[in-house]
């Protein structure tokens, strides 16, 4: 059974909020990115920028998250919640205050500990990394995820030196499982490779255009995080 739909930090939070409606009246100036050489992280971030100019807004990223079926209060708290912790760190000294948006030629400065491995430093992909994911935790089924083996990768994945950063992949993987995994609560290979290149969004999207529905769920770590 999946859980119900996780609360933020952000959620409820006054000063987020008001930052998120002052960023929305700002203006932003174009960045240029080369498509054609887009790291996988790249490419992972920029199903959020809908208009395609380098730069992904609140509003954009609003529009994203419901467009894979989130409602739009979940999307506005996980807007506010993401884009103060990445726009600061993406955005280049001459950006317009104040430094919400999210750069996608700088998103690497973004990548945080306690991942998969997956990512290089520059958010190019690793074949070998992704492999292990299913090579150490998928017990059930070779080609595909439980719940709980998320849970237990996400837990060895955990660097003791910076537990700021365990809080980020609970949020990021959750998040997917609740959209992506099947009626059997398995997320598949395919899926997972997904996340890497932003595929699974498109295809969420495609599904939900489909069914016009919004099933934003996520794992519940409560009782194992």
């Amino acid at each position: 059974m999946r859980a119900q739909r996780p609360s933020l930090a952000a959620a409820g939070n006054p000063v987020l909020a008001l930052l998120f409606l002052w960023v929305l009246s700002w203006g932003h100036v174009t960045a240029e990115i080369d498509i054609a050489n887009m790291t996988a992280l790249q490419k992972h971030v920029s199903f959020f920028d809908r208009n395609k100019d380098g730069i992904i807004t609140p509003s954009e990223t609003i529009e994203g998250v419901v467009a894979i079926g989130c409602d739009f209060a979940f999307a506005r708290d996980l807007a506010a919640s993401v884009h103060a912790g990445l726009g600061p760190k993406t955005s280049p000294k001459d950006a317009p205050l104040p430094h919400l948006s999210i750069y996608i030629n700088n998103i690497y400065r973004g990548m945080h500990r306690s991942d998969t491995g997956a990512l290089d430093a520059k958010g190019r992909f690793v074949p070998a990394k992704f492999e292990e994911i299913f090579s150490k935790h998928a017990k059930n089924r070779p080609d595909a995820l439980t719940s709980l083996e998320v849970k237990e990768m996400i837990l060895a994945n955990r660097d003791p030196d910076d537990p700021q950063s365990w809080a980020a992949p609970i949020q990021e993987w959750g998040l997917i499982y609740g959209l992506a995994s099947d009626k059997n609560g398995y997320f598949h290979k395919d899926s997972v490779r997904g996340i890497y290149d932003g595929s699974v969004f498109v295809k969420l999207e495609e599904e939900r255009a489909s069914s016009q529905s919004t099933v934003c769920r996520s794992l519940s770590f409560r009782s194992t995080v």
